[in-house]
């Protein structure tokens, strides 16, 4: 399996009418990419610029910041050309790797404007070098800058950072640095195309915590009311778990519970609500092990929670 580790710079409208008169909010115009091997050696690069099709003028923040004009790419091929190249020089055994979480959603964004082959139809496993680069250096939490990272690891800067194809070559040199295998086993799902049925929904055990991705639901209440969705079992031993602190939300986006496992004690569960783009619902859920101390805080938080609709409730009674 090879690392295709890529980066993409993009437009967007300039002016607000141009922004609403379009269904593409970002138009790649740059996409540079590196191929490592299973051993995480360079083995080949992409590098190519692309002729706009959609915004016909530079936005000024992105055009200071990637240092591109316009008239660099009048002579460029089209995103369908470049973007059809870029998938066939992929290969046909790989993962993709990207510093953040927004290149390969977009990359996908602009190959259906262009009703183009989908790189996938399913949810994609893809690595976030920038989460890699926390857990394997500082707190599993913190999400810096490739510049952060760069310097922590004293990595030559030798070209100008934010363009595609010398973020995504700085990105493989943080990739070549990781050497605890383990921190490979934390993968990511892009959510531009989720789970289509219930058998392609994502459950995953990671180290010290578990991960489920549901398929779309019409709406929230839907969601809710799935089975799967609301389980709580042990993510460890999958043993059945007693519930101590109930679902509750404080925004109705966000859902929190407590339950206990006989041999792995108190777990915590989040419910994230998610919306698409077709308006319908997806549920990202994570169950993770938690201190007393832990349980105290959410128990507090479910508290303030009910106190303050207690006293809005009450100040509309009175009102």
């Amino acid at each position: 399996m090879n690392y295709i580790v890529f980066d993409l710079e993009w437009n967007q409208a300039a002016d607000l009418r141009t922004r609403r008169a379009n269904s593409l909010l970002f138009e790649i115009i740059e996409i540079g990419a590196v191929r490592l091997n299973e051993q995480k050696e360079y083995i080949d690069e992409f590098h190519e610029l692309i002729r706009p099709q959609v915004f016909h003028t530079m936005n000024q923040v992105t055009g200071d910041l990637i240092h591109l004009k316009m008239e660099q790419l009048e002579n460029c091929r089209s995103f369908p050309e470049v973007a059809a190249d870029f998938v066939r020089w992929c290969g046909g055994d790989y993962i993709f790797c990207t510093w953040g979480n927004l290149d390969l959603t977009e990359l996908q964004k602009n190959m259906d404007y262009y009703n183009m082959t989908p790189v996938s139809e399913k949810t994609l496993k893809y690595y976030d070098v920038q989460k890699l680069f926390s857990i394997a250096f500082e707190d599993r939490k913190s999400r810096r800058t490739l510049q952060y990272a760069v310097d922590f690891l004293g990595i030559e800067k030798d070209v100008a950072f934010h363009r595609a194809y010398t973020d995504a070559r700085y990105t493989a040199e943080i990739i070549k640095r990781i050497g605890e295998e383990s921190v490979f086993k934390n993968y990511s799902f892009d959510t531009y195309r989720l789970p289509r049925n219930r058998s392609e929904e994502i459950r995953i055990c990671f180290e010290d915590y578990a991960k489920y991705i549901s398929r779309e639901f019409p709406d929230k209440i839907a969601a809710m009311a799935d089975r799967e969705v609301i389980a709580s079992h042990c993510f460890i031993c999958g043993a059945r778990t007693r519930k101590k602190i109930p679902w509750f939300t404080n925004n109705g986006k966000h859902y929190y519970t407590v339950v206990t496992c006989a041999r792995h004690g108190a777990i915590k569960g989040k419910i994230r609500l998610r919306r698409t783009e077709n308006n319908r619902i997806f549920v990202e859920k994570t169950m993770k092990q938690i201190s007393p101390e832990m349980v105290q805080d959410i128990a507090d938080k479910k508290n303030q929670i009910r106190k303050s609709r207690k006293e809005r409730r009450h100040k509309k009674e009175g009102s």
